[in-house]
């Protein structure tokens, strides 16, 4: 117990935080009975607290434990030392999320985190890669490395229904994220009413958001603000510019919500531009409305979005290697010419459909024609796919028309008039009609098939009855083809099956003419059984006939598995599984549902048996076997009907496609979904061509309008527009991405300093691990104080009560035929417990100091290790009240007697031992001569060496780049928005001369105008008076969070009265060290790599040896020994290393022979496994390691 009267500047209390001492800076006394104490936290950070008499009892001024005393326990020092570096991992490990995390990542993949997104605070950014780039791989990795970095505790995820279950997959198998999907069960189940605000990890679909308003209203809860925000598959938020008006969907408006509600907001699409400049500027305005405020008034001009996106193609995108991560791909066109049957049913059901269509028009209810229009659509695409696909809809539609037709008749002869309408079937637009092309494929099925069944434009009774009496026509018709077997289109997949499985039908065929347009400079595909085949058909009915047949053609039933809307998740996972891994399963049968999000690069080959109305489809279709993993060529062949309405057009686009391939290479089919022909989409031009395509002026227009829009140059614009902000990944910049990769393996965290502290964290806490497999343990008992910790800081999954396997190498969680583990990582709930917890019982170790023995040092000179944390701030605030932190160091400083400093950068604590029980304490050898100039100033002037050399540089560092996008947005900010105020105050100006004539405008008047114009000042204002505390960047005082005293141990020895150790050989001396360094610099060049010697660095290794062209690294730690001595000492930090880069690192042995002769041994792979924690070094025998050795190579 303290008295207020002990609490003096400079002196350390207990009692004032609960798991801290902290430092008074000044007393300001109330009477005799009160008094303001204002003292310092560990962190760095000054408050205050009224201390009252009765506060005495809590209090304790430290003597022993005080800080720089010196005198903590050494092991727990170094335990809780680790604890604070792994805590902080992302400052040691600067790609942390990828050591964290099951993934592979590739250079373009690496530099998206890295170099566009992580630097920028906050970020608002359009990340625009290729299909296929794995953009959700790179959206996994910033939003691990923002939770590492305390940056993000909520976040919402926006994409597509088809794609929310794969996104959900994809962040739990890869990232440990486990994110919530939202639905209608969860919202109502809410235990506060509003299910956002009781989660913090949500993956939402699209139009769950867009469409429903009281979603929106709950997303908009004061309390319910993010800290990032993805939205996938982007473009489909858009809005458009046409005649002059502005049309906002449903969609676009929700984005411009979410920017509101969020710090950081990632927008992804792979098709970001679709050709005018004037939406693409509204797409922007998400991420930044003020920069994108209204329209361009100057004319015609495009804005510099560099800062505010990025856009790679796949052509540009490299491995490590320096090779292509793509291969080339090819389309081909197999034209099949109808049977007699086959056009007569065509025919027939083509004028119906003409018939229907005109009959809809005349209905004059625009919502009803959308409708029968769309039913009339999937009638002629189902024409199209099959006998059975046209033969089961008309029937399909008859039975659902007559059903209708007798309920109308009750109603009738009961004397009710009932409408024809069907009042179950929803009434669609085209906003509508474009929701269904996003919608998941079994919701897309359902729709269609209710729609199909059900929509009509019959009036009354007569026409219903005239319009089932056509159908049962056409119904025998298709009956009759179908019972034929004359399908001429099942016929071509069949010779395509026999061409590509079997050698001998290429040679059959070989005689015949070729019906495959030019394929360029790409060689066929060889044919062989083993190769997989992806079929697309977009039918139910079409699918199920080809299973059938393709089956009795290959004479196998497991040789084909199939994938449709209405498989659920786990089968489709154990389909994809087949299909990638079972050598028996040769063919994949697949509706659109396999178009997104599913990963098919085991296959290089794919048939478009039926052809989308969506270009966009044929883009994802293609991607999905031409993406990241794919080795060989892809191969597609589309099936047209020649001599059809559909398929001519068809026909004319993947002719002129093919020569704009062969002219600018396969991205054209990267632009598929951007062609527009004159303002019209594909689907609407096929239905222009089935209704009116008998009329020659309609069916030059056609032509025209293809010509126009795969014209090359067209092309050629299309494929620059696609490189909007362009980012290339030259050889060069690969090798740089390359080393810096291989420098931060090196120094990774991950796997085995966090395994070596771990099992003795968690051990000192209670807990009970077994190893049961190499490397891979079994938790039986994590002790309660463990699992409750999780509940104060844990954001996803709670820690369990035992785990059945722990795993820290991520090759080691799902080795084949083996039990799953739990990947034990930062950010895992498990470590983050016991990390949480050693820190609280024992961080004041850190402020106290201990003494820990260098074994290699045996001089008498001790030296002091600081631990020191820097931060630099802008003026913005957090929505806790704080200045926001933007940027943090963390170094260890070491310092000697006379005064010098040096950094040392990998965790030195690791390789000096605790004093034992036996030799002399703190209090006696800080008593000795050699250790005078040790005091309590010492922390001052680690300060002042951080305020002198390590704040100017992390200064330079963070404001130089940041200053720069922030003085870009300003002035894009200003000038947008300056034009903007200007027009409406001119356009308010002349409003008023109308006004003031008598000529009101009724759309607009002078004072809206006006307002306008103010509340656009307005915004100038407040925007620039945010980027001004954002530009506003200062240094923080750095802080010294920790220290040890490091004695030698000859100092130790001279101390304790023992000995000497009879000084080394000159091989150990530091002259000679460098002598054997020297030596091995020298073999390295005459080897042909590129060495730099980073002894003085301290990172773990001595030499790092650049692979000339490459970007490889050779990491080289240089032993010098006398020849015939007896161990070589290695340390902790040099094993770990070694382990970190097992292939790519050396233990380079110089034996002296002589004074001149020595002779140089490389050892590879050296040490097999990690030390246990608290081991500092590793004593190998010499001879044993000389007998593993090999000659330089």
């Amino acid at each position: 117990m303290a008295r207020l009267e002990d609490l003096s500047p400079n002196a350390a209390v207990r009692g004032i935080l609960p798991d801290a001492l902290v430092s008074v800076v000044s007393v300001q006394w109330f009477g005799s009975e009160a008094l303001e104490l204002t003292y310092k936290a560990p962190s760095g950070k000054v408050a205050n607290e009224l201390l009252y008499r009765h506060d005495e009892a809590r209090l304790e001024v430290a003597e022993h434990g005080r800080p720089w005393s010196f005198d903590g326990d050494g092991a727990l020092f170094r335990l809780v030392s680790e604890a604070h570096r792994i805590r902080l991992a992302h400052l040691f490990d600067p790609v942390l999320a990828v050591h964290t995390s099951v993934v592979d990542p590739l250079p373009h993949q690496i530099t998206a985190v890295y170099e566009s997104m992580l630097p920028r605070q906050p970020l608002r950014f359009l990340l625009a890669d290729d299909p296929g780039a794995g953009k959700t791989i790179m959206a996994g990795l910033l939003i691990r490395e923002l939770i590492a970095r305390g940056d993000l505790h909520r976040c919402l995820i926006v994409c597509p229904g088809s794609l929310a279950e794969q996104w959900q997959d994809e962040l739990y198998r890869r990232f440990n994220l486990p994110f919530e999907i939202l639905t209608n069960d969860k919202l109502e189940a809410a235990r506060t009413g509003n299910w956002f605000l009781e989660t913090n990890l949500i993956i939402a679909r699209l139009d769950k958001l867009s469409r429903n308003e009281d979603v929106q209203m709950k997303l908009q809860a004061p309390d319910c603000r993010w800290d990032l925000v993805v939205c996938d598959e982007a473009h489909k938020m858009s809005a458009t510019v046409f005649g002059g008006e502005t049309k906002y969907t449903k969609r676009y408006r929700l984005g411009q919500l979410l920017s509101t509600l969020t710090r950081h907001f990632l927008l992804m699409t792979a098709t970001p531009h679709n050709g005018k400049e004037a939406d693409f500027q509204l797409f922007m305005a998400l991420l930044d409305g003020d920069r994108f405020e209204g329209r361009f008034r100057d004319g015609v001009h495009t804005a510099d979005v560099s800062d505010l996106m990025r856009r790679m193609v796949k052509e540009s995108l490299l491995k490590f290697d320096g090779t292509p991560l793509f291969p080339q791909r090819i389309a081909y066109t197999v034209p099949y010419k109808l049977s007699d049957a086959e056009t007569h049913l065509y025919k027939a059901v083509t004028d119906y459909v003409r018939e229907e269509f005109n009959r809809a028009e005349a209905l004059e209810n625009d919502k009803r024609a959308g409708t029968v229009g769309f039913a009339l659509t999937i009638l002629q695409r189902r024409l199209a796919s099959s006998p059975e696909a046209i033969y089961q809809s008309l029937r399909r539609r008859r039975e659902r028309l007559e059903s209708k037709l007798r309920e109308l008749e009750v109603l009738h002869r009961g004397g009710q008039a009932a409408p024809v309408v069907m009042s179950t079937v929803s009434a669609l637009d085209a906003e509508d009609v474009e929701d269904l092309e996003d919608a998941p494929d079994n919701e897309v099925e359902a729709a269609e098939e209710e729609i199909l069944d059900q929509a009509t434009a019959a009036r009354s009774i007569a026409e219903l009855k005239a319009e089932i009496e056509t159908l049962k026509g056409l119904e025998s018709l298709a009956l009759a083809v179908r019972r034929s077997g004359a399908d001429t289109k099942w016929r071509e997949l069949a010779t395509l099956l026999g061409e590509i499985f079997t050698s001998g039908a290429i040679a059959n065929r070989a005689a015949q003419p070729i019906a495959h347009y030019g394929s360029g400079n790409i060689p066929p595909p060889t044919a062989s059984p083993h190769q997989k085949l992806v079929i697309f058909t977009e039918h139910r009915d079409t699918l199920n006939y080809l299973e059938s047949r393709i089956t009795t053609l290959l004479g196998r039933k497991e040789a084909v598995v199939i994938i449709h809307g209405g498989i659920g998740r786990e089968e489709r996972m154990k389909v994809q599984e087949c299909f990638r891994h079972d050598p028996d399963v040769q063919v994949l049968l697949a509706t659109d549902a396999a178009g997104e999000g599913i990963n098919l690069q085991r296959a290089h080959l794919m048939v478009n048996y039926d052809l989308p109305w969506n270009p966009n489809r044929i883009e994802q279709r293609f991607g999905r076997i031409h993406r990241i993993g794919q080795t060989e060529v892809c191969h597609l062949w589309n099936l047209v009907a020649e001599e059809t309405r559909e398929g001519d057009v068809y026909r004319k686009l993947l002719e002129k496609l093919e020569q704009a391939r062969q002219a600018l290479g396969g991205q054209v089919f990267d632009v598929l979904g951007k062609l527009q022909f004159e303002g019209k989409s594909l689907r609407e031009l096929l239905i222009q061509a089935i209704r009116y395509g008998e009329q020659p002026e309609v069916r030059a227009y056609l032509t025209t309008v293809l010509d126009h829009a795969l014209d090359r140059s067209h092309l050629q614009d299309l494929l620059d527009d696609r490189a909007l902000a362009p980012d290339a990944m030259d050889a060069s910049r690969v090798q740089r991405i390359r080393e810096d990769m291989e420098r931060a393996d090196a120094r990774r965290l991950q796997p085995h300093y966090i395994e070596s502290f771990f099992h003795s964290a968690f051990q000192s806490l209670g807990g009970t691990v077994k190893q049961r497999e190499p490397r891979r343990h079994e938790i039986t008992h994590v002790p309660a104080s463990v699992r409750n910790r999780d509940r104060l800081i844990g954001i996803g999954e709670p820690v369990l009560p035992r785990y059945e396997r722990i795993a820290f190498d991520k090759s080691l969680v799902a080795p084949q035929g083996e039990t799953l583990a739990a990947f034990v990582c930062p950010g895992h709930p498990l470590l983050d417990a016991v990390i949480d917890l050693t820190l609280e019982r024992h961080r004041d170790l850190l402020k106290r100091g201990t003494v820990l023995v260098d074994e290699r040092d045996n001089g008498i000179r001790p030296r002091v290790l600081f631990y020191i944390e820097h931060s630099i701030q802008d003026a913005s605030f957090t929505s806790s009240g704080e200045r926001r932190i933007v940027s943090k160091r963390m170094l260890y400083v070491e310092m000697d007697a006379d005064g010098s400093a040096r950094h040392v950068h990998y965790a030195p604590y690791l390789d000096y031992r605790p004093l034992s029980a036996d030799e002399p304490g703190a209090e006696t050898l800080l008593e000795r001569p050699e250790c005078a100039w040790i005091n309590r100033a010492l922390e001052q002037k680690a300060q002042g060496h951080a305020v002198a050399h390590v704040v100017p540089e992390h200064l330079a560092e963070v404001r130089g780049p940041r200053l720069t996008l922030i003085q870009k947005t300003e002035a894009a900010v200003k000038d947008r928005l300056t034009k903007e105020i200007t027009y409406w105050d001119h356009r308010a100006a002349q409003l008023k001369e109308q006004e003031q004539a008598g000529r009101a405008n009724a759309k607009l008047n002078s004072g809206e105008a006006r307002k306008r114009a103010d509340l656009l000042q307005g915004r100038l204002q407040k925007r620039l008076e945010d980027l001004k505390l954002e530009a506003q960047i200062s240094p923080l005082p750095p802080v010294v969070l920790g220290g040890l005293l490091v004695v030698p141990m000859g100092l130790l020895a001279i101390v304790a009265g023992r000995p000497l150790a009879e000084p080394t050989a000159p091989q150990d001396t530091q002259a000679s060290a460098a002598r054997a360094r020297a030596i091995v610099m020298e073999i390295e060049r005459s080897l042909g790599f590129e060495p730099t010697d980073r002894e003085f660095e301290k990172l773990g290794y001595d030499i790092e040896s650049r692979v000339p062209g490459t970007g490889k690294l050779r990491f080289i730690e240089v032993k010098g020994r006398v020849s015939g001595a007896d161990t070589i000492t290695v340390t902790k930090n040099e094993i770990l290393y070694s382990l970190n880069k097992p292939e790519d690192f050396i233990l380079a042995i110089v034996e002296f022979q002589s004074e001149e002769l020595n002779c140089v041994h490389y050892l590879r792979q050296p040490f097999q496994r990690e030390p246990d924690f608290g081991v500092t070094s590793v004593n190998y025998d010499f001879a044993e390691l000389l007998v593993r050795a090999a000659t330089p190579s």
